[in-house]
């Protein structure tokens, strides 16, 4: 019988053999070992237990091949055969370790009426999160062994949301149990055999531009490559409050360098708006901002129709959205008694197939101006009204109870085709209402510094 030699885990990955919830994550940086400790962990679970079924899971089959079945074929050879067209390693003791890639939704038809007991999901964030839940799906059976998913993951990638809402915010919706998820951070620094064998690693990582080095080397889930607005920031740019000898946690209380605070009751004297995008399959998203002397905009209240399941609409009827709009500003202390300002997407205004949606909006005293539709002009306000002063305040706040905003301005990406464009088959109704509003009142660029005589990009022949 042959013996397989198990390597000497580190103190991160010791911790993801121990973890005992559903729901186990592990990663936060590049480097940290998660795939070695996912080949691991599986190894163990299926010489322990006779008959599991586990699944491991990778965004593409080049991926699955390099960094699990290659590897694992090597390791267990006369421990475990391995099936091609199955994609599968049998152990002698009837445990199976099956592979998948999903590199589309399509890839979820393999799945229909299987059943697994544990799955791995490696770099889980470069999958969506209805893959996520769909293949979670699959976890169940009436056998007393082990339930569980583990999730490795760096910041950024198209699951980056999901994965950061449950295991680094904890914010649960209705049927997560808070008790089931544990999240084991990793660094480059815990990998003592990368450390090793690579030693320069570690300088490749900080010589990376920023938002990569703090995503892959400080596992900074604020921020990735790609990010459509980098500029706003849930919690005070920790460097800019150095800069001005300002600890963290006070300009939160001042609301300087960040751009979220929490609720308080407008002044009576300040101007409210309100920002609409219409949706039916797919979100509608309704805002109220309050404006203070300044011309500063407070984002106060929303209403957004969405399911439970990201960039799914509720459905409701024109009627409907308008009616309970309408029963908010009539009820509402901040709204009651209130002349507001409306503006909306001006595609609300087509009557092509009878009554428009503005116009169902009148009847229940809701009036909108059309807003200005121009894309890149529409962001540059956006990204204006997020630029701090010296003193670190910016042109606009969110309060912290405007959930979906929190929740998707920060995924917004950029259009792969039109790089100075948001990437609209994302989730990004919130921002289209916003971009109306910064539009129906702009404001001036912030001013720009001087270049340096010396930049690097000035020929020496200019004049």
């Amino acid at each position: 019988m042959r013996t397989i030699t198990i390597s000497q885990p580190n103190a991160s990955q010791e911790k993801l053999l121990l973890a005992r919830t559903k729901h186990v994550g592990f990663g936060g940086a590049r480097g940290g070992g998660k795939s070695w400790a996912v080949r691991l962990k599986a190894k163990l679970l299926a010489l322990r237990y006779a008959g599991i079924r586990l699944l491991i899971v990778r965004r593409t089959y080049p991926e699955l091949i390099n960094n699990h079945i290659q590897i694992l074929r090597a390791e267990l050879l006369g421990v475990a055969q391995y099936n091609d067209k199955d994609k599968v390693l049998r152990f002698e003791n009837g445990s199976t370790i099956h592979f998948m890639y999903c590199a589309r939704d399509g890839d979820l038809d393999r799945l229909q009426g299987v059943e697994y007991d544990v799955i791995f999901l490696d770099e889980a964030t470069q999958l969506t999160e209805y893959q996520m839940k769909t293949i979670s799906a699959c976890l169940r059976g009436v056998n007393d062994f082990p339930k569980r998913i583990y999730y490795t993951c760096n910041p950024g990638g198209q699951g980056h949301g999901y994965i950061k809402r449950i295991f680094i915010d904890r914010r649960y919706e209705p049927g997560e149990d808070p008790g089931e998820y544990t999240f084991i951070p990793s660094r480059v620094t815990d990998n003592l055999a990368l450390m090793k064998s690579q030693p320069d690693y570690i300088r490749q990582l900080e010589a990376l531009p920023e938002k990569l080095r703090r995503a892959w080397l400080d596992g900074d889930w604020d921020i990735f490559e790609g990010q459509f607005f980098e500029d706003f920031r849930t919690k005070p740019d920790q460097a800019c409050c150095r800069r001005v000898g300002l600890d963290p946690e006070t300009a939160a209380r001042e609301g300087r360098f960040c751009h979220v605070r929490a609720p308080f009751a407008p002044p009576r004297e300040w101007t409210i708006c309100r920002s609409f995008d219409w949706g039916y399959a797919r979100p509608f998203s309704c805002a109220w901002w309050a404006v203070d002397y300044d011309g500063r905009i407070y984002r106060i209240l929303e209403l957004y129709g969405c399911t439970r399941t990201p960039n799914e609409g509720v459905k409701w009827t024109p009627d409907q959205v308008f009616a309970r709009i309408r029963q908010i500003e009539d009820t509402h202390p901040w709204l009651a008694g209130r002349r507001i300002q409306g503006v909306a997407d001006p595609a609300i205004w087509d009557a092509s197939t009878g009554e428009s949606i503005a116009e169902t909006g009148e009847k229940y005293r809701v009036y909108f101006t059309p807003g200005d539709h121009k894309r890149i002009p529409g962001w540059m306000q956006c990204h204006y009204r997020l630029r701090f002063d010296e003193a670190g305040i910016p042109m606009m706040y969110v309060f912290d109870t405007c959930k979906a905003f929190l929740r998707t301005v920060p995924l917004m990406v950029y259009d792969p085709a039109q790089p100075e464009d948001l990437d609209t088959t994302l989730e990004d109704h919130v921002c289209d209402e916003w971009r109306y509003l910064c539009m129906s009142r702009p404001i001036r660029p912030p001013r720009a510094a001087e270049p340096s005589a010396a930049a690097p990009w000035l020929s020496p022949l200019a004049t």
